[in-house]
């Protein structure tokens, strides 16, 4: 497993490296963010033994009973919350995460503030946009996108870029594009795109962040 598990890291990243070469993409390489959502903890632990150290993770609960033992190990583990955030869990993922990557309403940036600085912890946070406008789906529309940022900066929020989700049945290079198009109205440089089945042609239109599961840990197994 730990081969195999290191293997597919490796060929996350060559695939990366490659199509931003083919790309002309004039950025630092993206940066993976390997998605531990429902994996067992064996398949954790064989992607830490080789060399991953950014990590994805959907829900603070399932955080939280994971990666408490495993951060305390291994000391420069950096945890992303990617997943939706309740704001009564706000608190616990202030403490757990070093990243937050799924702000999209102004209460949640509120409650976020508020934690940040009772904890004196001062979090990076990526704004999730709905770039489908899906109604099941999180995320602000594009149309209120500068409000939330204008209000977030008000909080004091350290606001670092966009993250999307594409509908599963669209072509993803629209929203991609979509999204770096409105971080660059709004100034944002980091962009938070692409997954197991679209990361490579995220890498060529620009990501800085790509979140990988299945095709590094292979396919969840829920309970």
């Amino acid at each position: 497993m730990t081969h195999s598990i290191a293997d597919n890291i490796n060929t996350v990243h060559t695939e990366i490296a490659r199509m931003c070469d083919h790309a002309g993409v004039a950025t630092a390489t993206p940066r993976l963010l390997a998605v531990s959502k429902v994996q067992p903890k064996e398949r954790v632990i064989a992607a830490l033994e080789a060399g991953q150290r950014n990590f994805g993770e959907n829900r603070v609960q399932e955080a939280e009973e994971r990666w408490i033992e495993l951060k305390a190990q291994y000391l420069d583990i950096k945890l992303h919350l990617i997943g939706s955030l309740q704001t009564n869990k706000a608190a616990k993922a202030v403490e757990l995460f070093d990243e937050i990557q799924s702000v999209d309403r102004v209460k949640l940036a509120k409650a976020l503030a508020k934690e940040m600085t009772a904890q004196n912890r001062q979090l990076p946070v990526y704004l999730q946009v709905n770039t489908g406008a899906e109604e099941q789906k999180g995320g602000v529309m594009a149309s209120a996108l500068p409000e939330l940022l204008e209000a977030c900066q008000k909080l004091g929020l350290n606001v670092h870029g966009l993250m999307c989700i594409p509908p599963s049945d669209d072509d993803p290079s629209l929203h991609f594009a979509l999204l770096k198009k409105l971080a660059k109205q709004l100034n944002l440089k980091h962009l938070s795109m692409g997954m197991s089945n679209d990361y490579a042609l995220a890498a060529a239109m620009g990501a800085t962040d790509i979140r990988v599961g299945t095709a590094i840990f292979g396919d969840r197994k829920y309970s």
